[in-house]
């Protein structure tokens, strides 16, 4: 969840990009924000260097422009820098939840995870992509994840809400549902067998 600082410094870059170049600039710093934070989530070293307050400010300054000059637009590496000035790289991954929230809200956008057992190709992606858009009335971005425990079937994850409609979860709660009817037909069959005091 993003909170209020990394609203702020959000909206100021959602700004910045839109007077940049537009929809263009606005995509493509998402882009650019979503791979810096990706790249700290799989590396705890370069997370550490990000949020902590022992290294200086300006060193952690020069080493983030000697890492991303020529890799991002010149727009995200200044916002990285003015970032770090304020000494909140450590709220980075917020910031980029917040700017990606602003990016759906403006553009009728949603994220969505599909989790399926087995890598989904380009046309089941498409009928998957038009089944959510027609049942929400959003464009859909969507980020294919396997699990290859999975039975069979799809779990999808729009923000918090994760929507399970695996084998293994269908499975589960037919289970459910004919122990807790099966058990009430037992007990309704048994009912009536004392009161007629006989066999049914």
């Amino acid at each position: 969840m993003a909170d209020a600082l990394a609203n702020v410094y959000a909206r100021s870059l959602y700004e910045l990009a839109e007077q940049a170049g537009g929809l263009d600039k606005i995509f493509e710093v998402a882009g650019e924000l979503e791979q810096i934070c990706e790249l700290a989530r799989g590396d705890a070293a370069f997370a550490e260097f990000l949020a902590s307050p022992i290294i200086e400010k300006a060193r952690r300054g020069a080493t983030l422009g000697r890492i991303f000059r020529d890799q991002v637009t010149d727009l995200t590496l200044r916002f990285l820098l003015v970032v770090n000035q304020k000494g909140r790289l450590g709220h980075l991954e917020s910031i980029n939840t917040a700017y990606d929230q602003l990016v759906q809200a403006a553009h009728d956008r949603i994220e969505v995870d599909v989790i399926t057992a087995h890598a989904i190709d380009a046309g089941e992606q498409a009928a998957i992509a038009a089944r959510i858009k027609t049942a929400i009335g959003k464009e859909p971005v969507l980020h294919p994840y396997t699990e290859p425990g999975m039975i069979g079937g799809l779990k999808l994850r729009i923000g918090d809400r994760l929507i399970d409609g695996s084998v293994a979860t269908r499975l589960r709660r037919l289970r459910q549902s004919l122990m807790t009817s099966g058990s009430t037909i037992v007990r309704e069959r048994f009912d009536r067998i004392i009161e007629e005091g006989g066999t049914a």
